[in-house]
């Protein structure tokens, strides 16, 4: 039995949020998940705009009723945000949702005169290793030390770069490593499960804060536990929770964010709006992964960089393969990503330094990579049975147990972001430079190395201390 990454994080997804009717879409294409029942709108006039328009148009000819229509929950005030109630959440299954179809078309023609967008799902923003999973970790040798290596420059507390990673928290051990010396911010909290295993994401934040102090040494970090629960959370109130943080430590020279969604459109995501707006007229720059799901439909916030206003705020990242010299698989892709960085198999701090920790696999490895690559990539190697993969089969309950003690090998674009937002800050120290998007430009514009993605060369930010395996070509199948 194949396993079916998507359904399976869509059901871990959907227990981490018991109060939340979710569904996939669009319709059932599984290319990203949100809330059945409820559409988002701008606070105002256009909240009550696309209220009334909904609920004339749900008359009998749509099979619809309007009883449903109504505000579903206060204004959320820094996003700009309000949640409209379209439909009965516990309508239909998770292929899709009736109601909310109708409310976006319901809009369509008040959309065309206003030229923009005055409606949206409220989707679901997630970790980048989440509803569009790169793989999960594999234990590291303590002595191995992370990849990429840590650089030789040292840390000044007078110039050190301030970098907010956004993400779901660092692990309680993490103290103990003296690469993370520069580290704080939130702990992530529950980290196993009633048997005393890991949970699943547990440790991506750590892993995210150990590649980026490798990269750039002069840095003082501050890890947030924004995407605590699953690594997944509403759109609506995702916007809400990116102002909470930098209004808890102040706007960044940088922000490392490994977490987005794709929703169908080329005009970004309507719950982070007002973020996105504030930050193009502060000095911080987003460094944003481009997504998991080896494909070129945009994924947000990353794809912001490829839009008029945001492209000097916002770097897009993808991720290379093990060799570097190529996309990895599962890299997403296109001209909205501005950069790629490596990605797969990278090795960094995890968890299990004081004592070692038990990690169940929960997905299995594919018998062919999943997105029909050629080469020994993570979708098949290293081989393992998990436990989402294996329920309800005769192999229930085999799934692989590993033991971590400190160090992982993890693959991702959410691994390729920091390790890019790294090559950003290490440049600023070099060339004492105070302004995180100057830096930016000038590092696409010197650095002269390139991969290939996609028959298409692309910049690719190596770091000098990242050493590239060769990767195994696979005879095609017969």
């Amino acid at each position: 039995m194949a396993p079916q990454r998507f359904h399976e994080q869509f059901d871990q997804i959907q227990r981490s949020m018991p109060d939340v009717s979710l569904a996939m879409g669009p319709d059932d294409a599984a290319e990203f998940i949100y809330e059945k029942g409820v559409v988002l709108a701008r606070d105002g006039e256009e909240a009550r705009l696309v209220e009334d328009t909904v609920r004339g148009h749900f008359t009998e000819a749509t099979g619809l009723t309007a009883d449903h229509v109504r505000r579903a929950g206060p204004e959320t005030n820094r996003s700009g945000i309000t949640r409209i109630q379209v439909g009965d959440p516990g309508h239909g299954d998770r292929r899709g949702d009736r109601a909310v179809a109708h409310a976006l078309r319901a809009m369509r023609e008040h959309e065309a005169r206003a030229e923009r967008r005055l409606v949206s799902r409220n989707h679901v923003v997630s970790i980048a290793v989440n509803s569009c999973p790169g793989d999960e970790p594999v234990p590291a040798p303590l002595t191995q030390g992370t990849n990429p290596a840590a650089a030789e420059a040292g840390y000044d507390a007078d110039t050190a770069v301030g970098v907010l990673v956004i993400d779901n928290g660092l692990t309680h051990d993490y103290g103990m490593v003296p690469l993370l010396a520069h580290v704080q911010g939130d702990v992530h909290g529950t980290e196993t499960d009633t048997q005393g295993n890991l949970l699943q994401y547990v440790g991506h934040g750590t892993f995210i804060a150990g590649l980026l102090a490798a990269v750039a040494p002069n840095t003082d970090i501050t890890v947030r536990n924004t995407l605590n629960d699953a690594g997944a959370i509403l759109e609506d109130q995702f916007g809400q929770r990116l102002f909470d943080a930098v209004d808890e430590h102040g706007w960044p020279d940088v922000i490392s964010l490994s977490a987005g969604t794709a929703n169908g459109r080329d005009d970004g995501l309507l719950g982070v709006q007002s973020f996105m707006d504030e930050l193009r007229r502060q000095r911080t720059l987003l460094v944003a992964a481009a997504g998991n799901n080896s494909s070129a439909s945009k994924f947000w916030p990353a794809a912001y960089a490829d839009l008029p206003g945001y492209e000097d705020a916002v770097l897009s990242v993808g991720a290379l393969r093990s060799d570097g010299e190529f996309g990895a698989c599962f890299s997403n892709y296109g001209s909205w990503v501005q950069a790629y960085a490596p990605g797969e198999r990278l090795t960094s701090t995890l968890t299990g330094f004081d004592a070692p920790a038990p990690y169940l696999y929960q997905h299995s490895t594919y018998d062919e990579c999943r997105y029909h690559f050629t080469y020994a990539c993570t979708c098949q190697y290293p081989r393992h049975s998990g436990v989402l993969s294996t329920a309800g089969t005769p192999t229930a309950g085999k799934a692989d147990q590993v033991m971590f003690e400190g160090y992982a090998h993890w693959s991702g674009t959410s691994f390729a972001t920091p390790v890019a937002a790294g090559m950003v800050v290490a440049y600023m120290t070099a060339n004492k430079l105070g302004d995180a998007r100057a830096a930016r430009k000038k590092l696409l514009a010197e650095t002269g190395a390139y991969a290939e993605v996609r028959g298409a060369h692309v910049p690719a930010l190596r770091p000098p201390t990242w050493r590239p395996t060769p990767v195994t070509q696979l005879a095609p199948p017969a």
